[in-house]
């Protein structure tokens, strides 16, 4: 009997998941996907892509792109753009989705039926997911999703995502094989509508567009001015120019005619289906817990709570873990040790690949302590009151209420915060926010600060509440001197009036801890991944800077002062001894230009090469026993200091560098930013080293 063949493996049904930013997508794609994600970027563009695998309930294969967060496919900004030419199939290196599921707030349901209206215009088989009914029926709100699904010609399927009520549905829905397009529900006001639909035709007829996206394309054309029209077709300029004359008695420009029947279109719907339980004007929880968290005073003690909360925890929760990971590193050091014959192979093993990759994983734990807070206040909703109450400060140096965001971001990395910029419309504050977004410290940092804060306060009982304030006062210095930059660039080379902070803030909702974990998880993962590469390199580079050439002698100080490395160190001593750093400090800042973390890699195997017995003794003690030529101890309190305020400003990482480049389109702005920041690094730190040291101290 013949062994029956396998059919081929069918390719999988693509799916577009758009929806208005804060409306639950993210949480609806992770629901879908699980682990089973790709993050990336779409080429010569700094938008993130993302995308995920996942079957239906009968097994059929599915792709799912999770598209930047839209108001309008009308785009202000790069992330709209993005998923207007996605759902057009204008990108070459994304093809057109078969099918779409746009996520809408159920709790702001008129304002999100204006994206509905124009992705069902597009033509695509739709599904609307109705989430946030929760938060519906908190505002008193009851939806008639049956209706919904009548007056929009396509599936509605109510869901509640961070719960993942509704999930099964949708996956349902999404395999269903008899999914089709839909058709158009609004209408324009009469004359321009009869004007739009023979556009429509004549495009088709004439110009052989898609006809399930040419009444899209339609609106697009009359939405252009009449120099930009590319039709040169007589029948289209006829239909044009009837549009334009009734626009013009009318005394309003196609946008705002397109615009307004949306929304009128909207709002009938709503009025429809949607029923109250109670007045419109009754105070909902988020308008109670608002008046607390955006208020002129509370609203700071809050947010400042919360802060110091996260930066405890930090310093807390992570302690455990972290030695753990040290004693594990500690362990495995000794293992190769004792397995493997002295030489050069052992040392490269335990003081270059196990010290270096090992001295900056131990921080992971802090890492992720850090991410699973920044998520937490992003998905409770948190984060956009956080940046209304900022505004009042960052409008009086300059800075745009909406580079808020970006720069929070900027706390766990400064390339996704420089992205984020992409949301700010006027070319100027968008660059102020570039400028300075570096100085705010980024989780590369933590591992230097809690290595630093370690030798200044060596005592064991130096309560975690103390070291947790020196945390929190480092990144308000740096955060206080972002707003000082961006006042002074303000007022100098970025003159002109910022415009107005305008934004949406979403409703508070319980977070889904599946999806903080995931964000978690997918955030840290570039941290470990840099670890295991870039890291890994350099720490096997360094190790070989640090160990030839040889100089005959078996002491390992000797060696280190004349490896390539320590000659390095000792060539740009005379310039770092000012700020209070000897030539072995010298080698971990120019480790660190590569990424600021190789820092403590770099005296990981400073340090191990330094020391002169087999077992692996902490790189804090060992740091301690430091000491200059004439007996004086090199990290003393007030070098240490020096050396914080140098790493909370210095601009020491390649990648954020690139990204500038790239965001700006130019050489100026990277070379500038890197410059002034240096620069100044360099200055404080070189104030207070002096200032101390005339002291006293």
């Amino acid at each position: 009997m013949a062994t029956p063949v396998p059919p081929p493996p069918r390719d999988p049904i693509t799916f577009a998941l758009v929806g208005n930013p804060n409306c639950g997508k993210t949480t609806v794609f992770n629901c879908l996907t699980g682990m089973r994600q790709k993050v990336g970027n779409y080429p010569g563009v700094t938008v993130e892509k993302k995308t995920g695998q996942f079957f239906s309930l009968h097994g059929e294969p599915m792709q799912l792109t999770d598209l930047p967060g839209a108001y309008s496919l009308t785009p202000r900004s790069p992330d709209e753009a993005i998923t207007r030419d996605v759902l057009l199939g204008r990108r070459s290196d994304t093809p057109r989705p078969d099918r779409v599921v746009c996520v809408i707030d159920a709790s702001n349901l008129e304002r999100n039926l204006f994206l509905v209206t124009q992705v069902l215009d597009l033509g695509l088989p739709t599904i609307v997911v109705l989430n946030m009914t929760d938060l519906a029926r908190e505002k008193g709100l009851v939806i008639d999703s049956e209706a919904l699904a009548l007056e929009l010609g396509v599936p509605v399927i109510p869901c509640q995502a961070h719960q993942k009520i509704g999930i099964t549905e949708l996956r349902q829905a999404m395999g269903r094989q008899t999914l089709s397009p839909p058709d158009r529900k609004w209408r324009l006001p009469e004359g321009l509508e009869s004007a739009v639909l023979r556009i429509q035709a004549c495009l088709i007829n004439e110009h052989k567009v898609d006809p399930s996206a040419s009444f899209a394309s339609a609106l697009n054309l009359l939405s252009e001015s009449p120099e930009k029209r590319s039709s040169s077709c007589p029948k289209c300029n006829s239909f044009l120019n009837t549009a334009d004359t009734l626009l013009k008695e009318e005394e309003r420009s196609s946008h705002e005619a397109i615009v307004g029947a949306r929304y009128d279109f909207a709002q009938a719907v709503c009025e429809r289906i949607i029923q109250r339980s109670r007045p419109e004007d009754a105070l909902d929880l988020s308008d109670r817990l608002d008046a607390v968290f955006t208020h002129p005073v509370w609203g700071w003690v809050a947010f400042f709570s919360a802060m110091g909360l996260m930066f405890f925890s930090i310093f807390t929760l992570a302690t455990y873990p972290m030695e753990w990971v040290d004693q594990m590193f500690g362990l495995l050091s000794s293992w190769v040790s004792a397995t493997l014959p002295k030489g050069d192979l052992t040392d490269l093993l335990t003081d270059g690949v196990i010290a270096g990759v090992g001295g900056v994983l131990v921080f992971l734990p802090q890492i992720l302590i850090l991410f699973f807070f920044i998520g937490m206040l992003e998905d409770t909703g948190y984060m956009a009151r956080a940046a209304f109450i900022m505004d009042r400060v960052m409008s009086r140096v300059g800075l745009h209420g909406k580079s808020f965001i970006p720069l929070l971001s900027s706390y766990a990395c400064a390339i996704p915060g420089i992205m984020a910029t992409r949301t700010i419309e006027n070319p100027k504050d968008r660059l102020v926010t570039i400028l300075v977004a570096p100085l705010m410290s980024c989780s590369a940092r933590l591992p230097v600060y809690a290595l630093l804060i370690a030798a200044l306060f060596p005592s064991e009982t130096v309560p975690a509440l103390a070291k947790a304030g020196i945390m929190m006062g480092l990144y308000a210095i740096g955060t206080m001197g972002a707003f000082g930059f961006a006042a002074l660039f303000r007022k100098t080379i970025m003159r002109g009036e910022s415009s107005l902070f305008m934004m949406e803030l979403p409703p508070y909702r319980l977070p889904s801890l599946r999806a903080v974990i995931i964000q978690m998880f997918n955030r840290s993962k570039l941290f470990v991944r840099r670890a295991g590469t870039v890291i890994l390199g350099l720490s096997i580079l360094l190790w070989f800077l640090t160990a030839y050439p040889k100089s005959g002698s078996e002491s390992a100080s000797v060696q280190l002062e004349t490896s390539y490395a320590g000659r390095a160190g000792k060539l740009i001593e005379p310039l770092i001894k000012p700020l209070g750093f000897d030539w072995k400090i010298g080698i971990g800042l120019i480790g660190s230009f590569a990424a600021r973390e190789v820092f403590v890699s770099t005296m990981s195997i400073v340090y191990n090469v330094e020391d002169d017995q087999d077992t692996v003794v902490p790189l804090r003690q060992n740091m301690l026993k430091e000491k200059w030529p004439d007996g004086r101890m090199v990290y003393t309190p007030l070098t240490c200091v020096s050396l914080l305020l140098f790493y909370v400003i210095a601009l020491q990482c390649v990648s954020t560098i690139a990204v500038v480049r790239r965001e700006t389109n130019s050489w100026k702005w990277p070379l500038f930013q890197l410059g002034y920041l240096t620069a100044t690094a360099y200055l404080v730190s070189w104030a207070v080293f002096q200032s101390g040291h005339a002291l006293g101290y």
